[in-house]
C-alpha cells in the first residue's frame, strides 16, 4: 500500500525518526552553523538591504518620503561629480590592487621558497605594522611625504632637488602610496598561502623536463598560485574604494574619493537616499570590476602557459 493510500499520517515522521535525525550528524551540524548564520544575516545582509530600500525613496527635509523612485540612481549616475568621483575611485582602487600584488608576490615566493626555517619570523615582522592604528599609518606618511618631510629631507641631503617638492603630498600619488602601504601585508599572507600548497615535485618535473626556472614559474608556480593572487587583488580592491580616511587625509582635492561624497550626503548634506544610492552604485561597480580582473586574470595566466 502506497504512503498516499494511507493518507497524511503517513508522510509525518514518527518521534522516533524525529529522535533519531536530531542525533545525526547533518543536525548537529545544521545547529552548529545556525548561529553564525543568524549573526552573519543581522550583521551583513540586512544593513545591505536596509541601504537598497533608502536608495529608492526621497529625502524631504527631515522626513523620508518612501515612495519608490529612480531618481537617486539618475543623479548617481548622470551627475559629473559623481562620474568622475566614480572613476578615479575605481582608478585609484585598480592601480593599488596591481602595485600591491606586484610588490606582494615577490615577498611571498622568497618567504616560501627560500624562507627555510625563519619563514614564521618573516611572517612575523610582515604583519608587525597591522599592529599599529591604522590612522597612525596613515599619519606617518603624511609626514613622510610633506613639505618638510622626511623624503624631501633626503632628496634634498643627497643633492637630487634643491627645494621641497609639493607634488609629493595631496594628490592621487600619495593616496596610491599610502593605501600600498597599508594593505601589502594583507595582500601577502594569501599569496603565501597559495604558494606553500604548491607540491614542488610539479616544479622539479618541469625542471627535468627542459624548462628553465622562467618558464616553469609561469608554467606551474603561477598558474597553482592564481587563486591566491586573485584573493590578494579582491582584499585589496574592494576596501579601497571605499576608503574615506585616506583620501581625507592625504590626498587634498586631487585625490577625493567617492566615500568622501557618500559620508557628506549622509553627514552635512542629510541626504540619506542618495547617500544609499551612492553606496549601491560604488557596489554594484566594484563586482563588475573585480568580475573583470578576475577573468583578465585567469585569461592571461592561461596564455602565458
Amino acid at each position: 500500500m502506497t504512503a498516499a493510500a494511507l493518507g497524511p499520517a503517513a508522510d509525518t515522521p514518527s518521534p522516533a525518526r524525529r529522535r533519531a535525525w536530531m542525533r545525526s550528524e547533518e543536525a548537529r551540524g545544521l545547529a552548529m552553523i545556525s548561529p553564525t548564520f543568524l549573526y552573519a544575516l543581522a550583521v551583513l545582509f540586512l544593513p545591505v538591504l536596509i541601504v537598497i530600500a533608502y536608495s529608492f525613496w526621497t529625502q524631504n527635509y527631515l522626513d523620508i518620503d518612501r515612495t519608490f523612485t529612480l531618481e537617486n540612481y539618475r543623479q548617481a549616475l548622470t551627475e559629473p561629480i559623481y562620474r568622475d568621483l566614480f572613476v578615479r575611485s575605481l582608478w585609484i582602487s585598480l592601480t593599488v590592487s596591481v602595485v600591491t600584488v606586484a610588490f606582494s608576490y615577490p615577498v611571498a615566493w622568497f618567504i616560501s621558497f627560500h624562507g627555510g626555517i625563519h619563514k614564521n619570523l618573516w611572517l612575523f615582522l610582515i604583519t608587525v605594522p597591522c599592529w599599529t592604528s591604522y590612522l597612525l599609518r596613515v599619519m606617518s606618511w603624511k609626514v613622510i611625504l610633506g613639505y618638510g618631510g622626511v623624503m624631501n629631507t633626503g632628496l634634498i641631503s643627497i643633492g637630487i632637488i634643491d627645494k621641497p617638492l609639493t607634488s609629493l603630498l595631496y594628490n592621487s600619488n600619495a593616496v596610491v602610496i599610502t593605501l600600498v602601504h597599508s594593505w601589502a601585508a594583507f595582500a601577502i599572507l594569501p599569496i603565501y598561502v597559495s604558494l606553500q600548497k604548491i607540491d614542488r615535485t610539479l616544479i622539479e618535473a618541469a625542471r627535468d623536463l627542459g624548462d628553465s626556472r622562467l618558464k616553469a614559474f609561469f608554467r606551474v608556480t603561477l598558474p597553482l598560485s592564481l587563486p591566491g593572487v586573485i584573493s590578494a587583488f579582491l582584499i585589496v580592491m574592494i576596501p579601497t574604494v571605499g576608503d574615506y580616511v585616506t583620501p581625507r587625509l592625504v590626498g587634498g582635492k586631487d585625490g577625493v574619493m567617492i566615500a568622501t561624497a557618500i559620508q557628506a550626503q549622509f553627514g552635512k548634506a542629510a541626504n540619506w537616499p542618495l547617500g544609499a544610492a551612492l553606496s549601491v552604485t560604488t557596489m554594484v561597480l566594484v563586482s563588475l570590476a573585480a568580475a573583470a580582473v578576475v577573468l583578465a586574470l585567469k585569461f592571461t595566466v592561461r596564455r602565458i602557459r
